[in-house]
Parts: structure tokens; sequence; C-alpha cells
């Protein structure tokens, strides 16, 4: 069974893309634990859109006003947040979960989203720009998961082919190389389909 958890090496990487992208082509359930911003709608509505309604989306299990970190986000909306709350569905079949920001992004005072995949204990696939500064990101990404004992099931990465940069990742970080998703204009449900079906290992998944 396809269910895994997609998580990026910073804020805006292309991982929500991604994830729709997933999503939409293993037909799961999608799922954003914690929406923290909603000034241009909500990563579930992208994701919804963006998979040709393929993906079945989940409710949020908070939704936060403020664009930043969910420990802030809902220290200034006056939320608290339950991690006993934020335990996977118990929806069957293929599921995507999407974290927020990067690994070590704090979800409470005490508690990062490394620490939940942790608790989750569903594969990883970390999303990394190809731009400059991507070694260092991946790295720490992996190794941050890693100690916490968190599988890796690979990395996949956006943006314009660095084909030096990507081999560092894969030959220092020990992972799979699934695949590097290009920037996409227009985008749309159809041209990401297309996009992920050419250059993404949909054989690893």
């Amino acid at each position: 069974m396809s269910r895994f958890v997609v998580t990026g090496t910073d804020t805006d990487v292309g991982k929500t893309v991604f994830a729709a992208a997933l999503a939409a082509h293993l037909g799961a359930h999608y799922w954003k634990p914690i929406q923290a911003g909603t000034g241009d709608g909500t990563d579930s509505a992208r994701v919804a859109e963006l998979s040709g309604w393929r993906a079945a989306v989940l409710p949020e299990a908070y939704v936060l006003k403020t664009p930043c970190s969910p420990h802030e986000a809902a220290r200034i909306d006056g939320v608290m947040i339950a991690p006993d709350r934020l335990a996977l569905p118990a929806e069957d079949g293929p599921l995507v979960v999407e974290g927020a920001g990067g690994v070590l992004v704090p979800i409470t005072g005490d508690l990062l989203y490394a620490d939940l995949f942790a608790r989750w204990g569903l594969p990883v696939i970390l999303v990394a720009r190809t731009m400059l500064g991507t070694i260092n990101h991946s790295l720490l990404s992996l190794e941050a998961l890693r100690c916490r004992g968190v599988t890796v099931h690979s990395i996949a990465f956006v943006g314009e082919a660095e084909p030096a940069s990507e081999e560092a990742v894969i030959r220092l970080g020990k992972v799979t190389h699934l695949g590097r998703l290009p920037r996409l204009d227009p985008l749309t449900p159809d041209t990401l389909a297309k996009a992920f079906a050419a250059h993404i290992r949909t054989d690893h998944l």
C-alpha cells in the first residue's frame, strides 16, 4: 500500500505541487494536518484542483490564519494544538500526508514535524529545490529525519536540472533519486500529470 509523508527542505520548495501530482497518480487520500496561513487559500484546495479532483482531500485538523510556523500561528490565533488530534486518518488505501515548511518546523513548543513523522511511522519523500544551497539543506534534512528513526523513501527535486548538485545529495545522503519535477508554465492538472509521469520514477511508488 502506498502511504507517504511529503515534506520539504524549506518552505515554498514545491512540495504541495509534488504532493498533488503524487496523490493524483496514486488515487490517494490527501491530508494536510495543519494549515498555517489562509490569505492565498489552502494547500488542500490547491491539491484538489491540481490533482484534477483525483485526490480525495481530507479536512485539516487545524486551519490557522497566520502565515508562519504552526506553533507561533497557533499562539497568535489563540489556538491550542493538541498532538492527539494529529493521528493519521483511518481511511484505507493510498495516503499522502503533507507537512509544513521544513522537517524541523515546530508544531507546538516541544514537538517538531520530524518528531510527528517518527510517531506516524510512514516513509518520507523529501522534496528539495535544485537551486544553490540544496546540498546543505537536503543533507541536513536527511540527517534530522534519520536521527529520529524516520524511514526516508526517496528525494524528489523541483526546478531546472542541476546534475552535479543532485548527484552529490544522492551520493552523500545515500538516498534514492525519485526524479526531478520541472517548474511548469502553465501549471494545470494536465501539465502536472504529464510532467510527473515523464520525470518521476513511478515504478518506485
